[in-house]
């Protein structure tokens, strides 16, 4: 075989793993839907929209983009962004806790 044929065959995917998907990504969307049908309310709400956008966000970046077969390309890309988000969320979270602490301490006790 030669080595145009080799490559040619490298770099091409079965059009089977972009249908699992892409019906993959029909039943996570179906899944961040059921959670506005069903009314979940408070942290559980936001947890699970959060975490089915970052899935079908991996899955898009990941095949679609075709990170998946560059490793290096899918650390950089998708892992240190969402990690970077991550830490983010965190840090709004904890400096959220810390000013309703302060602002309710100062109301209830009076700031004198």
């Amino acid at each position: 075989m030669s080595d145009t044929k080799k490559q040619e065959q490298a770099s091409t995917h079965k059009i089977g793993i972009y249908l699992w998907i892409w019906g993959l990504l029909f039943v996570l969307s179906f899944f961040s839907y059921l959670v506005d049908w069903y009314q979940f309310q408070g942290l559980l709400r936001w947890s699970l929209i959060l975490l089915f956008m970052f899935l079908k966000a991996g899955l898009i970046m990941a095949f679609f983009m075709h990170l998946f077969w560059e490793r290096y390309a899918l650390v950089n890309v998708l892992l240190w962004p969402m990690t970077a988000i991550g830490c983010f969320i965190f840090l709004m979270v904890a400096e959220f806790e810390y000013t309703v602490f302060t602002r309710l301490f100062y109301f209830v006790v009076g700031g004198q």
